[in-house]
């Protein structure tokens, strides 16, 4: 499938590396967002707020669109409480709404992205692993309403569509919503700078997934042009599982500190406070953000979710199957600590993250 591919939620985790994909196969790529994703050859950015319809529709009329790959998220300022509000659901629906009503017949296919929360996991623990074949969970959640307008609207319209729940997603996008692999290069960085050892901050340990950036763009690429992913939802992971405090001294590694016995520390108070020890750390590294809140968005609230901070006992597993997408055709996967690495070192040579040496 050719055509020109437009990303939505352009500068999120998930978002740019899809742009960032798309562009390295050629493709042309419109980016929405309202900041711009790294600039790069083929790719047009359009700064829309995905809640204003007559914006939308006149910033996307004509353009011919191919393809969707939807990303864009709302969250409300208190981000877990906010999974659960009826408003951030209705503004969500309306902003893929907004999107994909004004596009034209070009449209081929829309990649919509769910995750973990199709299951409960905000709710209560759920039996492992996960599989898409379950009934809908019952309870009231943005995805559904996004989901049963989708479908319907692509039965008229006549284009395809897939759906992809992500586990816990990491990549190279900074100042977004839920995004660890910024928020731990900062806590290096911070404990490096004060002369102290680099702590695990959260609480005890637990088995979970990841999945790449990188790898739920190339899946996007193959929905998109693949008919075993018409009309159909499917987990992704990178393929293993992980212990945050087992990975703990790879991340130290490779971010040039050392590692020390897990020291639990509540994320969304603590850093927000280290503003100034970050602006010191970045004039003496001449990085490229100063602006410690620039880089968190509201990542350390979610890393404090993710990091189980404050549990008594470990968390139950949230595990997904991924035998569905495999089955289909799509067999791609990275190692988990590798994929860390990479996202470092990336970020390292942005100049977003202080060198490791």
């Amino acid at each position: 499938m050719a055509g020109t591919v437009l990303v939505a939620g352009a500068s999120g985790v998930i978002g740019r590396g899809a742009v960032a994909h798309f562009a390295e196969q050629g493709r042309p790529v419109i980016a929405v967002s309202r900041r711009p994703p790294p600039p790069a050859p083929g790719v047009t950015h359009l700064p829309l707020d995905l809640t204003d319809a007559a914006a939308t529709a006149e910033a996307l009329a004509g353009r011919p669109v191919a393809r969707v790959v939807y990303a864009a998220l709302h969250e409300k300022a208190d981000l877990v409480a906010g999974w659960r509000d009826p408003e951030q659901m209705a503004t969500n629906l309306a902003m893929l709404r907004n999107l994909v009503e004004p596009l034209g017949d070009a449209l081929e296919h829309v990649t919509l992205f769910q995750g973990t929360k199709a299951y409960g996991v905000h709710i209560r623990p759920f039996p492992v692993p996960a599989k898409e074949s379950w009934p809908r969970h019952p309870h009231d959640n943005f995805y559904w309403l996004q989901e049963d307008w989708l479908a319907e609207h692509a039965a008229k319209r006549g284009f395809a569509t897939t759906i992809f729940r992500p586990q816990v997603v990491f990549g190279d996008a900074i100042g977004v919503s839920m995004n660890l692999t910024p928020v731990i290069g900062v806590l290096a960085a911070l404990a490096r700078a004060e002369g102290r050892g680099f702590a695990f901050p959260g609480g005890p340990p637990y088995v979970l997934e990841a999945v790449d950036a990188g790898l739920i763009a190339r899946a996007a690429d193959w929905a998109g042009s693949s008919p075993a992913a018409k009309g159909r939802t499917f987990n992704i992971t990178n393929g293993d599982v992980m212990v945050w405090q087992n990975l703990w001294p790879a991340f130290a590694d490779a971010l040039g500190v050392e590692p020390a016995p897990p020291e639990p520390v509540r994320l969304a108070e603590t850093l927000p406070a280290a503003a100034e020890a970050w602006a010191a750390i970045a004039r003496r590294h001449a990085l490229a953000e100063p602006d410690l809140a620039r880089i968190l968005g509201q990542s350390h609230h979610y890393a404090d979710f993710c990091f189980a901070h404050g549990a008594e006992r470990p968390p139950a597993p949230v595990l997904v199957s991924t035998i569905a997408l495999r089955q289909a055709g799509f067999h791609d996967c990275i190692d988990t600590e590798a994929m860390f690495r990479a996202q470092f070192a990336r970020l390292q040579a942005a100049r977003v993250l202080p060198p490791r040496d």
